[in-house]
């Protein structure tokens, strides 16, 4: 190699590899000083476009996890407040059913019913006053809502909550009627549709049960169709008829679902025959002023009365001849929520569900104690029901924190992979560059030396 003293090649090539090791000895000492293999995207550019990818998902699954968490907290207030509700409504209940007995005179049913209208009172303050980080959740205002339960738009579980103020929960009704069931004018008998092709469609809370056939049904037996299709209303048949005129001369037969009772065994007398219905299981009563006896049943198709010519009991003001007097019943359609009844040629009356609320329960008359059991029934099941929505939806909140908390664990430790520093690999990298910083330095001095042979040359 030719001795040049203007070109060092020798120190340029010590002073090349001096510079690598000092870089390379500095960037070691940066990873361990931050705990980061990347700390600039000149250390891993795809690295880093992953790992803030990564970074991205997990502070999202964080944010997740805590939204999750406060969807818990505030089913869970919920939840207490219907717990308190569904409380009050087992004493509506005591309440009414107390009052129901006969033993209660009209001043022990109006002490019964101050404490009830003080009970209708709180179930509003209630659902009035339940709220969480200032929103109101049980009087209506709350609807459904969307939690975001995952780190990407649209991850989402709904929550919904209803009204639960006394006003706005109880037993929606429809009752049919009409000449299709036996108008009491006119009730000489036809069963209850004989046409064909008629349906009925209703929408209730568990669903539709689309245009279902009931044409050549009787009451009872149109019920039983319409409970089958499990829509969340209940269908059940009632009926109120009279009967009169009877006489020891009728040799009739009187027919209440398929109970039948022989009326030449009565001599005439409706008090027995009173008497008879009761023992059967239905409400029957003789009114000696009027001298006739009511009839009340639910869960059968109709009531029948049949003689001969000479036949002078009636039915609802209808002789029942040879030729007969039939009332069909009527179909008491009911559920905790509100439903609508279309498409039929069955029912007299259609259209939407109308509310006996809890707000208008009444313990003044026995009959109203009656009545009054079966729309509190129907708001502790609406209640029940939101109830159980709100413990589906805490499980399944907890179901999801657990899930999201899996990801996050998994995603971190990807990350970590890319961008933490490994630092037996790095200490390593730093011993080395260290040696290696010391012998360039040491060469490169030596390297430097090498033009001063030039002068021996020329006799210095």
């Amino acid at each position: 190699m030719a001795l040049s003293v203007v070109t060092n090649t020798a120190s340029l090539n010590a002073q090349r590899n001096l510079t690598k090791s000092s870089n390379d000895l500095a960037t070691s000492m940066e990873r361990l000083s931050s705990g980061m293999r990347i700390n600039s995207a000149k250390d891993d550019a795809a690295g880093l476009q992953i790992s803030n990818r990564l970074t991205t998902q997990i502070n999202g699954l964080a944010v997740a996890q805590r939204n999750a968490n406060d969807g818990i907290s505030m089913a869970q207030t919920a939840e207490g407040a219907m717990s308190a509700s569904t409380d009050i409504l087992q004493r509506m209940r005591e309440l009414a059913l107390q009052s129901a007995n006969g033993s209660n005179s009209a001043d022990d049913r109006g002490a019964l019913q101050k404490e009830v209208s003080a009970l209708q009172l709180e179930l509003t303050r209630i659902a009035d006053t339940t709220s969480f980080g200032g929103q109101q959740l049980l009087n209506g205002d709350f609807g459904t809502k969307q939690f975001q339960v995952g780190s990407n738009a649209n991850e989402t579980i709904s929550v919904s909550l209803g009204d639960i103020s006394s006003d706005a929960i109880g037993q929606d009704s429809l009752t049919t009627g009409g000449t299709l069931f036996g108008d009491p004018g006119a009730i000489a008998g036809t069963t209850f549709s004989n046409s064909t092709g008629t349906t009925t469609n209703i929408s209730g809370n568990k669903g539709s049960s689309g245009d279902v056939d009931t044409s050549g049904n009787n009451a009872q037996q149109l019920a039983e169709v319409l409970n089958a299709q499990n829509t969340g209303v209940k269908a059940e048949t009632n009926i109120t008829a009279k009967i009169d005129g009877l006489t020891s001369a009728d040799t009739g037969t009187l027919t209440v679902g398929t109970d039948t009772f022989d009326l030449s065994t009565y001599n005439g007398s409706l008090t027995e025959l009173a008497s008879d219905l009761g023992k059967s299981g239905y409400d029957a009563t003789f009114d000696s002023t009027t001298n006739e006896v009511t009839i009340n049943a639910t869960g059968v198709a109709g009531i029948s009365l049949v003689g001969d010519a000479a036949s002078t009991a009636e039915l609802d003001g209808q002789i029942g001849n040879a030729t007969g007097a039939i009332k069909d019943s009527t179909i008491s359609l009911t559920s905790s929520s509100s439903f609508t009844v279309a498409n039929t040629a069955e029912f007299a009356t259609v259209g939407n569900s109308a509310l006996t609320k809890v707000s208008d329960v009444d313990l003044s008359t026995q009959a109203d104690s009656q009545s009054a059991l079966a729309v509190i029934d129907a708001a502790l099941a609406s209640i029940d029901e939101g109830r159980a929505d709100l413990g589906a939806v805490q499980n399944r909140f907890d179901y999801t924190i657990s899930n999201l908390s899996n990801i996050q664990e998994n995603v971190s430790a990807s990350r970590g992979r890319i961008q933490d520093t490994d630092f037996a690999i790095e200490t390593a990298n730093l011993t080395k560059n260290q040696i290696l910083q010391q012998a360039g330095t040491s060469i490169l001095a030596q390297a430097n030396q090498i033009p001063q042979a030039a002068i021996s040359l020329i006799g210095g």
